[in-house]
Protein backbone atom coordinates (compact mmCIF):
# COMPACT_ATOMS: atom_id res chain seq x y z
CA UNK A 1 0.00 0.00 0.00
CA UNK A 2 0.78 3.42 -0.53
CA UNK A 3 0.34 5.10 3.01
CA UNK A 4 0.62 8.99 3.84
CA UNK A 5 1.55 9.55 7.96
CA UNK A 6 1.21 13.09 9.32
CA UNK A 7 2.60 13.52 12.40
CA UNK A 8 5.41 11.20 11.35
CA UNK A 9 8.24 12.87 13.34
CA UNK A 10 6.70 12.63 16.15
CA UNK A 11 6.85 9.65 19.15
CA UNK A 12 3.96 7.03 17.78
CA UNK A 13 4.26 8.19 14.20
CA UNK A 14 7.94 7.73 13.81
CA UNK A 15 7.04 4.40 15.31
CA UNK A 16 4.45 3.40 13.12
CA UNK A 17 6.37 4.60 10.17
CA UNK A 18 9.17 1.95 10.85
CA UNK A 19 6.69 -0.84 11.50
CA UNK A 20 4.96 -0.18 8.30
CA UNK A 21 8.23 0.38 6.21
CA UNK A 22 9.19 -3.11 7.66
CA UNK A 23 5.97 -4.48 6.45
CA UNK A 24 6.42 -3.48 3.25
CA UNK A 25 4.48 -1.07 2.56
CA UNK A 26 5.44 2.70 0.82
CA UNK A 27 5.60 4.99 3.30
CA UNK A 28 5.29 8.86 2.95
CA UNK A 29 6.28 11.02 5.83
CA UNK A 30 4.55 14.46 6.14
CA UNK A 31 6.83 16.57 8.63
CA UNK A 32 5.97 20.09 9.88
CA UNK A 33 9.46 21.57 11.39
CA UNK A 34 11.61 18.20 12.30
CA UNK A 35 12.67 16.63 9.47
CA UNK A 36 13.67 13.99 11.23
CA UNK A 37 11.51 10.17 11.35
CA UNK A 38 12.85 7.79 14.02
CA UNK A 39 11.85 4.73 14.83
CA UNK A 40 11.41 4.81 19.04
CA UNK A 41 14.73 2.96 19.55
CA UNK A 42 16.37 5.97 17.91
CA UNK A 43 17.26 4.16 14.55
CA UNK A 44 16.14 6.01 11.06
CA UNK A 45 13.58 4.86 9.08
CA UNK A 46 13.77 4.46 5.55
CA UNK A 47 10.76 5.66 4.00
CA UNK A 48 9.82 6.00 0.81
CA UNK A 49 9.81 9.97 0.54
CA UNK A 50 8.89 12.68 3.10
CA UNK A 51 7.03 16.15 1.99
CA UNK A 52 6.86 19.14 4.66
CA UNK A 53 3.19 20.35 5.40
CA UNK A 54 1.30 21.64 8.27
CA UNK A 55 -2.14 20.62 9.35
CA UNK A 56 -3.02 23.88 10.70
CA UNK A 57 -3.29 25.49 7.40
CA UNK A 58 -5.69 24.65 4.42
CA UNK A 59 -4.08 21.81 1.94
CA UNK A 60 -1.70 21.43 4.33
CA UNK A 61 -0.26 25.09 2.82
CA UNK A 62 0.57 23.56 -0.19
CA UNK A 63 -0.45 24.66 -4.15
CA UNK A 64 -3.73 22.66 -5.07
CA UNK A 65 -1.32 20.78 -7.63
CA UNK A 66 0.56 19.43 -5.26
CA UNK A 67 -2.28 18.77 -3.03
CA UNK A 68 -3.86 16.67 -5.79
CA UNK A 69 -0.39 14.95 -6.79
CA UNK A 70 -0.28 14.02 -3.20
CA UNK A 71 -3.56 13.17 -2.49
CA UNK A 72 -3.74 10.84 -5.94
CA UNK A 73 -0.76 8.91 -5.07
CA UNK A 74 -1.74 6.83 -1.53
CA UNK A 75 -4.32 4.44 -1.06
CA UNK A 76 -4.58 5.00 2.87
CA UNK A 77 -4.34 8.55 5.18
CA UNK A 78 -2.86 7.82 9.15
CA UNK A 79 -3.39 10.85 11.11
CA UNK A 80 -1.51 10.90 13.80
CA UNK A 81 -0.26 14.76 13.67
CA UNK A 82 -1.79 16.53 17.02
CA UNK A 83 -0.67 18.51 19.90
CA UNK A 84 -0.58 16.11 22.67
CA UNK A 85 0.44 19.62 25.30
CA UNK A 86 -2.23 20.27 28.15
CA UNK A 87 -1.54 23.63 28.73
CA UNK A 88 -2.73 25.22 25.33
CA UNK A 89 -4.53 27.61 24.84
CA UNK A 90 -8.65 26.79 22.96
CA UNK A 91 -7.67 28.10 19.67
CA UNK A 92 -3.94 25.94 19.48
CA UNK A 93 -6.51 23.24 20.01
CA UNK A 94 -8.88 24.10 17.51
CA UNK A 95 -6.28 25.11 14.78
CA UNK A 96 -4.43 21.99 15.26
CA UNK A 97 -6.28 18.83 16.50
CA UNK A 98 -9.65 20.34 15.09
CA UNK A 99 -8.40 22.28 12.30
CA UNK A 100 -5.86 20.07 11.24
CA UNK A 101 -8.10 16.79 11.29
CA UNK A 102 -10.26 18.84 8.53
CA UNK A 103 -7.53 19.47 6.64
CA UNK A 104 -6.51 15.59 6.55
CA UNK A 105 -9.96 14.54 5.68
CA UNK A 106 -10.14 16.68 2.63
CA UNK A 107 -7.05 15.30 1.60
CA UNK A 108 -8.39 12.09 1.99
CA UNK A 109 -11.90 12.79 0.19
CA UNK A 110 -9.54 14.46 -2.69
CA UNK A 111 -7.33 11.16 -3.39
CA UNK A 112 -10.41 9.00 -2.43
CA UNK A 113 -8.18 7.58 0.27
CA UNK A 114 -9.15 5.07 3.42
CA UNK A 115 -8.29 6.99 6.64
CA UNK A 116 -7.37 6.15 9.70
CA UNK A 117 -7.53 8.97 12.73
CA UNK A 118 -4.99 8.43 15.73
CA UNK A 119 -7.08 9.71 18.68
CA UNK A 120 -7.22 9.09 22.90
CA UNK A 121 -9.23 6.73 24.80
CA UNK A 122 -10.02 9.78 27.02
CA UNK A 123 -12.24 11.27 24.66
CA UNK A 124 -14.61 9.18 27.47
CA UNK A 125 -13.97 12.57 29.45
CA UNK A 126 -13.83 12.69 33.36
CA UNK A 127 -16.03 9.03 33.69
CA UNK A 128 -15.24 5.74 35.59
CA UNK A 129 -16.35 2.60 35.04
CA UNK A 130 -16.79 0.36 31.51
CA UNK A 131 -15.84 2.09 28.14
CA UNK A 132 -16.53 0.84 25.62
CA UNK A 133 -15.50 1.30 22.23
CA UNK A 134 -19.07 2.29 20.81
CA UNK A 135 -20.12 3.93 23.56
CA UNK A 136 -20.96 7.77 22.18
CA UNK A 137 -18.93 10.39 22.56
CA UNK A 138 -19.69 12.64 25.14
CA UNK A 139 -20.31 16.66 24.51
CA UNK A 140 -18.66 17.88 27.66
CA UNK A 141 -17.08 16.79 30.90
CA UNK A 142 -13.35 16.70 29.69
CA UNK A 143 -10.51 17.20 31.76
CA UNK A 144 -8.70 19.44 29.26
CA UNK A 145 -8.43 21.13 26.12
CA UNK A 146 -6.58 18.70 24.60
CA UNK A 147 -9.52 15.82 25.52
CA UNK A 148 -12.06 18.18 24.36
CA UNK A 149 -10.28 19.03 20.86
CA UNK A 150 -9.48 15.24 20.36
CA UNK A 151 -13.13 14.73 20.39
CA UNK A 152 -14.19 17.20 18.27
CA UNK A 153 -11.87 15.92 15.71
CA UNK A 154 -13.64 12.42 16.10
CA UNK A 155 -16.67 14.09 15.44
CA UNK A 156 -15.60 15.30 12.11
CA UNK A 157 -14.56 11.69 11.26
CA UNK A 158 -17.44 10.10 11.98
CA UNK A 159 -19.62 13.08 10.25
CA UNK A 160 -17.14 12.70 6.75
CA UNK A 161 -18.48 10.75 3.83
CA UNK A 162 -14.60 8.95 3.76
CA UNK A 163 -13.98 5.42 4.29
CA UNK A 164 -12.35 5.75 8.55
CA UNK A 165 -11.58 4.20 11.10
CA UNK A 166 -10.41 5.31 14.69
CA UNK A 167 -7.64 4.40 17.08
CA UNK A 168 -7.89 5.27 20.68
CA UNK A 169 -4.65 4.98 22.60
CA UNK A 170 -4.54 5.75 26.37
CA UNK A 171 -1.65 6.85 28.18
CA UNK A 172 1.27 5.98 25.78
CA UNK A 173 4.52 5.10 27.32
CA UNK A 174 8.05 2.67 27.20
CA UNK A 175 8.22 -0.29 25.21
CA UNK A 176 7.15 -3.30 27.44
CA UNK A 177 10.36 -5.66 26.97
CA UNK A 178 12.60 -2.66 27.45
CA UNK A 179 10.91 0.47 29.19
CA UNK A 180 12.81 2.23 26.00
CA UNK A 181 10.92 5.05 24.76
CA UNK A 182 13.20 7.96 22.57
CA UNK A 183 11.44 11.54 23.85
CA UNK A 184 10.49 12.61 27.21
CA UNK A 185 7.52 14.80 27.51
CA UNK A 186 3.83 15.35 28.43
CA UNK A 187 3.32 12.09 31.56
CA UNK A 188 7.16 12.49 32.06
CA UNK A 189 7.45 15.35 32.80
CA UNK A 190 5.52 15.41 35.64
CA UNK A 191 6.85 11.77 36.44
CA UNK A 192 9.79 13.25 36.86
CA UNK A 193 8.58 16.16 38.90
CA UNK A 194 7.48 13.56 41.52
CA UNK A 195 9.57 11.10 41.21
CA UNK A 196 12.26 13.54 42.49
CA UNK A 197 10.40 15.45 44.96
CA UNK A 198 9.79 18.21 43.68
CA UNK A 199 5.98 17.85 43.55
CA UNK A 200 5.71 16.11 47.00
CA UNK A 201 1.56 16.12 47.24
CA UNK A 202 -1.27 14.86 44.38
CA UNK A 203 -4.57 15.08 44.68
CA UNK A 204 -5.93 11.74 44.30
CA UNK A 205 -9.11 10.09 44.80
CA UNK A 206 -9.45 6.52 45.86
CA UNK A 207 -10.07 3.81 43.54
CA UNK A 208 -8.19 5.97 41.01
CA UNK A 209 -6.50 3.95 37.82
CA UNK A 210 -3.91 4.71 35.33
CA UNK A 211 -4.04 2.97 31.88
CA UNK A 212 -0.45 2.83 30.67
CA UNK A 213 0.05 1.15 27.23
CA UNK A 214 3.26 0.62 25.74
CA UNK A 215 4.54 2.39 22.47
CA UNK A 216 4.81 -1.26 20.49
CA UNK A 217 1.20 -2.00 21.43
CA UNK A 218 0.13 1.24 20.28
CA UNK A 219 1.91 1.43 16.99
CA UNK A 220 1.61 -2.58 16.46
CA UNK A 221 -1.84 -1.67 16.55
CA UNK A 222 -2.37 1.11 14.26
CA UNK A 223 -0.38 -0.61 11.20
CA UNK A 224 -2.69 -4.13 12.19
CA UNK A 225 -5.69 -1.86 11.94
CA UNK A 226 -4.31 -0.23 8.68
CA UNK A 227 -3.59 -3.57 7.27
CA UNK A 228 -7.15 -5.06 7.86
CA UNK A 229 -8.78 -1.10 6.50
CA UNK A 230 -11.56 -3.11 4.57
CA UNK A 231 -12.96 -4.81 7.88
CA UNK A 232 -12.30 -1.51 10.21
CA UNK A 233 -13.93 1.23 8.19
CA UNK A 234 -16.55 2.51 10.78
CA UNK A 235 -14.99 1.17 13.87
CA UNK A 236 -13.08 2.86 16.50
CA UNK A 237 -10.85 0.76 18.64
CA UNK A 238 -9.16 1.12 21.89
CA UNK A 239 -5.39 0.32 21.81
CA UNK A 240 -5.14 0.63 25.81
CA UNK A 241 -3.77 -2.32 28.10
CA UNK A 242 -7.07 -2.69 29.79
CA UNK A 243 -4.92 -3.39 32.96
CA UNK A 244 -5.96 -0.54 34.98
CA UNK A 245 -3.22 0.08 37.73
CA UNK A 246 -4.34 2.02 40.94
CA UNK A 247 -2.90 5.13 41.62
CA UNK A 248 -1.41 4.00 44.83
CA UNK A 249 0.27 1.00 43.50
CA UNK A 250 1.87 3.43 40.77
CA UNK A 251 3.30 5.98 43.52
CA UNK A 252 4.60 3.11 45.54
CA UNK A 253 6.22 1.85 42.91
CA UNK A 254 8.41 5.05 42.44
CA UNK A 255 9.24 5.09 46.30
CA UNK A 256 10.48 1.78 46.08
CA UNK A 257 13.28 2.94 44.86
CA UNK A 258 15.65 4.72 47.45
CA UNK A 259 16.43 7.75 45.80
CA UNK A 260 13.12 8.96 44.87
CA UNK A 261 10.34 10.20 46.44
CA UNK A 262 6.56 8.49 46.68
CA UNK A 263 4.20 11.41 47.01
CA UNK A 264 1.48 12.33 49.47
CA UNK A 265 -2.05 11.57 47.75
CA UNK A 266 -3.92 13.90 49.19
CA UNK A 267 -7.97 13.63 48.68
CA UNK A 268 -9.25 16.41 46.26
CA UNK A 269 -11.70 17.72 49.06
CA UNK A 270 -8.68 18.67 51.04
CA UNK A 271 -5.94 19.79 48.74
CA UNK A 272 -5.29 22.95 48.47
CA UNK A 273 -2.63 24.21 46.12
CA UNK A 274 -2.09 27.75 47.50
CA UNK A 275 -0.92 26.12 50.75
CA UNK A 276 1.99 23.96 49.24
CA UNK A 277 5.49 25.31 49.55
CA UNK A 278 6.46 27.90 47.03
CA UNK A 279 8.13 26.41 44.62
CA UNK A 280 5.94 23.52 44.66
CA UNK A 281 3.34 24.99 44.52
CA UNK A 282 4.61 27.21 40.72
CA UNK A 283 5.78 23.18 39.49
CA UNK A 284 2.20 21.60 40.27
CA UNK A 285 0.48 24.58 38.43
CA UNK A 286 2.88 25.02 35.71
CA UNK A 287 3.01 20.89 35.40
CA UNK A 288 1.74 18.34 37.52
CA UNK A 289 -1.47 19.96 37.95
CA UNK A 290 -2.35 19.39 34.42
CA UNK A 291 -2.24 15.63 35.24
CA UNK A 292 -4.17 15.84 38.61
CA UNK A 293 -7.35 14.86 36.60
CA UNK A 294 -5.91 11.03 35.66
CA UNK A 295 -5.52 10.49 39.20
CA UNK A 296 -8.78 11.19 40.04
CA UNK A 297 -10.79 8.85 37.49
CA UNK A 298 -11.11 4.86 37.15
CA UNK A 299 -12.02 4.37 33.55
CA UNK A 300 -12.05 1.02 32.54
CA UNK A 301 -11.54 0.80 28.96
CA UNK A 302 -12.99 -2.48 26.68
CA UNK A 303 -10.69 -3.18 23.22
CA UNK A 304 -12.90 -6.27 22.56
CA UNK A 305 -13.77 -4.64 18.86
CA UNK A 306 -9.76 -4.33 18.32
CA UNK A 307 -9.17 -7.94 19.38
CA UNK A 308 -11.41 -9.64 17.12
CA UNK A 309 -10.46 -7.36 14.78
CA UNK A 310 -6.78 -7.75 15.15
CA UNK A 311 -6.22 -11.33 17.44
CA UNK A 312 -3.76 -8.71 19.36
CA UNK A 313 -3.55 -7.66 23.09
CA UNK A 314 -1.74 -5.88 25.00
CA UNK A 315 0.88 -7.42 26.83
CA UNK A 316 1.34 -7.25 30.32
CA UNK A 317 1.76 -4.01 32.36
CA UNK A 318 0.92 -3.56 35.80
CA UNK A 319 4.22 -2.76 38.25
CA UNK A 320 6.91 -5.45 37.19
CA UNK A 321 6.48 -2.91 33.88
CA UNK A 322 6.07 0.44 35.90
CA UNK A 323 9.77 -0.69 37.29
CA UNK A 324 10.93 -0.97 33.56
CA UNK A 325 9.99 2.02 32.71
CA UNK A 326 11.74 3.82 35.59
CA UNK A 327 14.94 1.42 35.13
CA UNK A 328 15.22 2.79 31.81
CA UNK A 329 15.17 6.66 32.79
CA UNK A 330 17.44 6.15 34.82
CA UNK A 331 19.82 4.33 32.53
CA UNK A 332 19.37 7.14 29.62
CA UNK A 333 20.13 9.61 32.36
CA UNK A 334 16.46 11.17 32.27
CA UNK A 335 16.21 10.27 36.11
CA UNK A 336 18.97 10.07 38.57
CA UNK A 337 20.59 7.26 39.70
CA UNK A 338 21.00 7.19 43.37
Amino acid sequence: MQILVTGAAGLVGGEVCARLVADGHQVTAMVHRNPDILANDGTPVPVAGSVAGDVRQARFGWSEEEFRTVASDHDLLIHCAATVRFDLPEEDYLTTNVGGTAHALELAREGDMDFLHVGTAYVCGARDGLVREDDPLPESGFANGYEASKAAGERLVRASDVRWAIARPSIVVGASDSGEIRQFDTTYAAFKLIAEGRVRHMPARAGATLDFVPIDHVAGGIVAIADRMARARGGTFHLASCQPLPVDRFTAAIGAYPQFHEPELVPPYAFDPSGLPAMERRLFRRVAGLYASYFQRDPRFDDRRFRDLTGMACPATGEAYIRRLIDHCIAVRFLPDG
